[in-house]
């Protein structure tokens, strides 16, 4: 790779920090940026040792200095709870769940970066995203395309599925080709600050712990959460709950009522703030509606693929065609029936037998054939 100015997301964390590493073994000019999005509240703040933490944002400084690289840290917290904190909290009191990962890196993180690079005179922009880049064919006419991450446990193509082209031009991913063991390895091999330090398991502006995602949407959400019921399959009241914020398709514990059979969350219907339940059947879809749909440079509607319904879902095989929705909107009509397909997740398009990634929607619908 020829010699360039490459800016380097750097949150702090291990996974950023060794992909600068390996930029500046590479002979790049490496600048590192950390993007400051969120504030955490002083009881918890020293606890939380997570992405956008005061903490990691000094360890990312201290990593800089390690690697002999400048470093910036600029202010997006406006942006970051315009895009990302606030449509999450509407999302959960209209009944849906969201993927506020995949809103960041769409819409803060991924043009925020391109945007600095810009102003720092970098060619190109580098994550610590466990995910891969290759074009349709080698020199100037090739395609760039996104595909997952060799590590399977780690892949996080999922939240990157919307990157427009120009983007993918200039992104470089130093960590897609490895696993997520060798890359911890090599940080303490390197003595990077913070090598030994714990995953990222949790959003990095939600608290952790049990109910950390209610308190945080109810404190935000004030007077717009509503008490309702939960009823059984057949309609019949069983309970009580304190918000739907509370509930997510697909759920089992924490229901708050017992029927003397396994239960779960079957529907969420928000206009009435009612928590229906069902048993494992009542929880799967052959076909799933989806908006704000995004392709692939080069790829078009219909096609086959394997569709991932969530981050942790390996996929299933699809057929996507174009809906009578308009524009931005399709229909997945899946070969078997998946489980769990909650409105606000999106859907992300792989090849049917490959690693590509040919693009995503929102899911906003999905019922049994």
């Amino acid at each position: 790779m020829t010699r360039e100015r490459i800016v380097v997301a750097m949150s702090g964390g291990v996974d950023s920090a060794v992909a600068a590493a390996r930029l500046v073994d590479a002979g790049h000019d490496v600048v590192g940026v950390t993007l400051h999005l969120w504030d955490y509240p002083e009881e918890g703040a020293g606890s939380h040792g997570r992405c956008c933490a005061p903490e990691d944002q000094y360890d990312a400084r201290r990593t800089a200095d390690a690697l002999g690289i400048p470093h910036f840290t600029f202010d997006r917290r406006e942006l970051f709870a315009k895009t990302v904190v606030e449509p999450f909290v509407d999302a959960y009191l209209a009944g849906e769940t969201p993927s506020p990962c995949t809103a960041c890196n769409r819409g803060v993180k991924i043009s925020e970066l391109i945007a600095l690079a810009d102003r720092l005179g970098a060619a190109k922009v580098a994550t610590g995203h466990y995910a891969r880049l290759a074009r349709t064919r080698e020199g100037p006419d090739g395609v760039p395309y996104l595909r997952e991450g060799a590590d399977p446990s780690k892949d996080q193509s999922y939240f990157l599925y919307a990157t427009p082209r120009e983007h993918l031009e200039r992104l470089v991913f130093p960590l897609g080709d490895s696993m997520k063991p060798e890359v911890r390895a090599e940080a303490v091999a390197r003595s990077i600050p913070g090598a030994t330090k714990g995953e990222s398991q949790e959003l990095c502006f939600v608290g952790a712990g049990a109910g950390a995602y209610a308190a945080f949407v109810e404190k935000r959400a004030g007077s717009r959460v509503r008490p309702g019921p939960i009823v059984d399959a057949d309609g019949k009241v069983v309970g009580a709950h304190e918000g739907i914020h509370r509930f997510t398709i697909g759920q089992r514990k924490g229901l708050g009522v017992a029927l003397g059979k396994p239960a779960f969350v079957a529907a969420i219907e928000p206009d009435t703030a009612t928590v229906r339940l069902g048993e494992g059947e009542s929880l799967t879809s052959t076909i799933a509606e989806l908006d704000d749909v995004v392709l692939a440079p080069g790829i078009a509607l219909p096609l086959d693929a394997r569709v991932r319904v969530r981050y942790r879902h390996e996929g299933e095989g699809a057929r996507i065609e174009l809906s009578e929705g308009g524009s931005g909107t399709a229909i997945v009509r899946f070969a078997k029936p998946v489980r769990a397909v909650s409105r606000g997740q999106v859907a992300v398009f792989y090849e049917a037998n490959g690693d590509r990634v040919l693009g995503g929607g929102r899911l906003c619908y999905s019922r049994v054939s």
